[in-house]
């Protein structure tokens, strides 16, 4: 073994590393392992010095911002077939909703996540929480195609942002072997805000439907300004090495084909996500001809496996690095092509169900690795790349409903289980920012 496998050197252009992460020599060439967290004074110490416990509590408030972003964000497909009947609407019409909301969530994401970086990660959360509980709010008010789209538009731009912000936050909070844990914890109660809608979705799916936009928008916007108590500010230890727009520097030379496979990779995953999951209560509800307290179960044992499945690809990714989880992508097609295919059994279809959700969960790293593979001074704005994806995803709703149309719902949504294995083969061909170990 050579003299110099513990030698810490400058990243390369193309893995530039998180202040608390260096580069390592090894005889397989360099790769990024945790340093001890800095302190306050150090450059790009975060928030790593404060006490314990009131980072604890800041998370805790993030974990109840994302649990109304999850209720929110997911109204658009979990009440598809309900607001398709009370509106009148055509499967294409329906899924159009979803691609209105996606392209709210691009700009918002492109937008709030500069904005963070440049004027605060606190003060956008507040804007965000206090936008997407007033826009959902704003769903009840809505009585045509063209209204529904301009809501679920608007409501696009807040929920866009959140990701990039909460993302920004907690990863100044706590060193980075502890963020694949803390992603997990994020997509739990993410989860857990799909399961209580899903469950809502079966117990008051035959009252009007507006009342679910009611519960999940009422508290974020009342919530929201309690964010200046519960977040601490992050003084700024770092600044651009360049005058360019937090988003133009992503496009440097080092990093372009970096951030267009991160981009691609992600667009993937929504457009598959939404050519399974997005029409899922509608397959379940029209094609299998299930009653809706079973399709509230069944939602909700998908989202129980995503619950679990969060804890175990975080603290895989923690340990084995943030690349082990493109295996969780491979099962996920599996996974959808049984589920397509077995008999309307209901307990068949909550086993595999939940092993989608088990495996879908991979993603939950996405976020701190994001933030991990750019510079300090573009926390947020690099984890937006999460919410570009939906770019590609915009068209997901609109091609699988014509596919649903002219060959039936199941030949529609199986075009995810390729996409899912696409998007693996890139996550495996990204550079990876933990150690390896043994």
């Amino acid at each position: 073994m050579r003299s110099n496998l513990f030698r810490r050197s400058r990243p390369s252009a193309a893995l530039v590393s998180d202040p608390n992460l260096a580069v390592l020599q090894t005889d397989e060439g360099s790769v990024v392992t945790s340093l001890p967290p800095s302190g306050s004074g150090a450059p790009g110490g975060g928030l790593l010095h404060l006490p314990l416990r009131r980072r604890l509590v800041a998370f805790g408030f993030l974990l109840i911002a994302e649990f109304f972003y999850g209720w929110a964000w997911n109204t658009v497909d979990v009440l598809r077939p309900l607001f398709r009947a009370s509106l009148g609407l055509t499967l294409t019409q329906a899924g159009s909703a979803y691609s209105a909301q996606g392209a709210g969530a691009l700009i918002g994401a492109i937008s709030i996540g500069q904005l963070a970086d440049k004027l605060g990660k606190r003060n956008m959360l507040v804007v965000v929480m206090a936008g997407y509980g007033a826009l959902l709010l704003a769903g009840t008010l809505v009585h045509s195609y063209v209204g529904l789209l301009l809501q679920r538009f608007v409501l696009g731009l807040f929920l866009g942002g959140s990701f990039p912000v909460v993302v920004g936050i907690y990863v100044e909070l706590f060193r980075p072997t502890l963020r694949g844990k803390l992603a997990s914890a994020i997509n739990a109660t993410f989860s857990l805000a799909i399961i209580t809608l899903g469950l809502c979705f079966g117990h008051l799916g035959h009252h009007d439907w507006r009342t679910l936009l009611w519960i999940g928008g009422l508290p974020p916007l009342l919530l929201a300004v309690l964010a200046y108590i519960a977040i601490p500010s992050a003084e700024r230890s770092y600044k651009s090495g360049s005058g360019k727009l937090p988003l133009a520097e992503l496009f440097t030379p080092a990093l372009r084909r970096q951030t267009l496979l991160l981009a691609s990779m992600t667009g993937l995953n929504f457009f598959a996500y939404q050519a399974f999951s997005g029409w899922l209560t509608t397959y379940l509800l029209n094609t299998r001809h299930l009653p809706k307290d079973v399709v509230g179960h069944l939602v909700a044992a998908q989202f129980a496996g995503n619950i679990l499945g969060g804890f175990f690809w975080g603290g895989l990714s923690d340990r084995f690095g943030r690349r082990s989880g493109a295996i969780g992508f491979f099962i996920t097609a599996a996974a959808i092509v049984a589920y397509l295919t077995v008999p309307a059994d209901q307990w068949l279809l909550l086993g595999i169900g939940s092993l989608y959700g088990f495996a879908l969960s991979a993603s939950v790293i996405w976020g701190p690795w994001l933030a991990e593979l750019y510079p300090p001074h573009l926390k947020s704005t690099a984890s937006s790349i999460f919410n570009w994806g939906r770019l590609v995803s915009f068209f997901s709703p609109i091609l699988t409903g014509q596919i649903a149309e002219h060959f039936g719902m199941q030949a529609g949504m199986l075009v995810s289980s390729l996409i899912f294995a696409v998007a693996a083969f890139i996550w495996l061909s990204l550079p990876e920012t933990m150690r390896r170990h043994a």
